[in-house]
């Protein structure tokens, strides 16, 4: 038996394979650790597949429903919270599910995304799983931040490395979905190894992104802030947000059709604070995104001005990244990317948007 998806990364194979069933002994909690992007998630899938598959009268059915998110015995949980796991995601979903008996299979196996959101609370919560889970309970932590997972988590589990995508690899993934090469080889690059980020960069509104994060940036650098370029930002992070809502609350109207009568005005309360919380999540994400490319427009000038063109990571801008280090002090641009860092760190502390990166505007400006 194997794992799909496994292939380009040798330690979680190592990990992973001799777990499996019937022969293997699986571990009760993994920390699948990586950029995104990296498979984490169908791996995770997959493995949850072998281990309820193993035993059942239709091990091929049993696979195909978790493939679906369909088999009983699979909880997957992801949080949902505007920056954080609440406890209510894993209470019940896991924590109490983990001390009931499978429904049809020898295993019940949990996978929880983001694992790194989860605060003291929430962790406190987990943490008497982790210790002391049933013989028959696995669970599957994902997490692109490993180093913020409070310790006493990331502890209780058994490490399963996945490596970030070479390069070329990513670009030639964004090629066959539908991205000329030059874009694709810039998207690999400004994705630092995280394959969901280039693939959000080189498609759908990801050219919307880059050009508003290019046009800040460019603006800063030359004091020209008139036009206030930052909006274009805060417009796209507003857009995203807006999105994630009218998603959310599409399935909510399926949901009530087929709620019954009673049920409804709960459903009502609680869909409203979960459309509140992924708005919110969507619009900060979007807007991070953003202050990312402006920090990595500064960066390519700098390795311009270093004499470095080859590490240049928006290739298709090269041009304009050369005019913007033409007469350049280095010094001034290594400030402007100390300062969009700044900028990102206070954004997590609900700051004012606009007011945040009107400021950083004006400060690279003055320097």
């Amino acid at each position: 038996m194997d794992v799909p998806g496994l292939e380009h990364h040798p330690h979680a194979r190592a990990m992973l394979v001799p777990a499996l069933p019937p022969d293997g002994h699986p571990s009760h909690a993994y920390l699948f650790r990586g950029p995104a992007g990296t498979g984490k998630r169908s791996v995770a899938r997959a493995f949850a597949a072998a281990l309820l598959a193993d035993g059942s009268p239709d091990p091929a059915g049993a696979r195909e429903r978790v493939l679906r998110g369909s088999h009983p015995d699979l909880s997957w949980v992801a949080p949902t919270g505007a920056a954080e796991m609440l406890v209510s995601d894993i209470d019940e979903p896991v924590v109490a599910a983990a001390a009931r008996t499978p429904f049809e299979a020898t295993r019940r196996v949990f996978v929880i995304e983001r694992a790194e959101t989860m605060g003291d609370a929430t962790a406190n919560r987990l943490l008497k799983t982790l210790e002391e889970p049933a013989d028959y309970a696995h669970l599957i932590l994902l997490t692109d931040r490993p180093d913020d997972l409070l310790p006493t988590i990331s502890s209780r589990c058994q490490h399963v490395r996945f490596d970030a995508l070479p390069t070329a690899q990513l670009a030639a993934r964004l090629e066959a979905l539908g991205a000329d090469p030059q874009t694709a080889e810039a998207c690999a690059r400004l994705g630092l190894g995280d394959g969901e980020r280039a693939q959000a960069l080189a498609l759908g509104r990801g050219p919307e992104l880059r050009a508003a994060a290019e046009g800040l940036a460019r603006a800063a650098l030359a004091g020209e802030l008139e036009r206030r370029p930052w909006l274009g930002l805060l417009e796209l992070a507003q857009a995203a947000g807006e999105r994630a809502a009218g998603e959310l609350g599409a399935r909510h109207a399926e949901e009530l059709e087929l709620a019954a009568r009673s049920e409804r005005r709960r459903l009502e309360r609680e869909h409203t604070e979960r459309a509140r919380r992924a708005q919110r999540r969507a619009s900060t994400g979007a807007l991070d995104r953003g202050l990312a490319l402006v920090g990595l427009w500064y960066r390519d000038v700098g390795v311009l001005l270093a004499g470095a063109p080859e590490l240049v990571h928006a290739v298709d801008r090269r041009e304009a990244l050369g005019a913007d280090a033409a007469g350049r002090d280095p010094a001034a641009v290594r400030r402007a990317l100390e300062l969009v860092e700044e900028t990102r760190a206070r954004m997590a502390l609900n700051v004012t948007e606009e007011l945040a990166l009107e400021a950083l505007a004006y400060r690279i400006a003055a320097g």
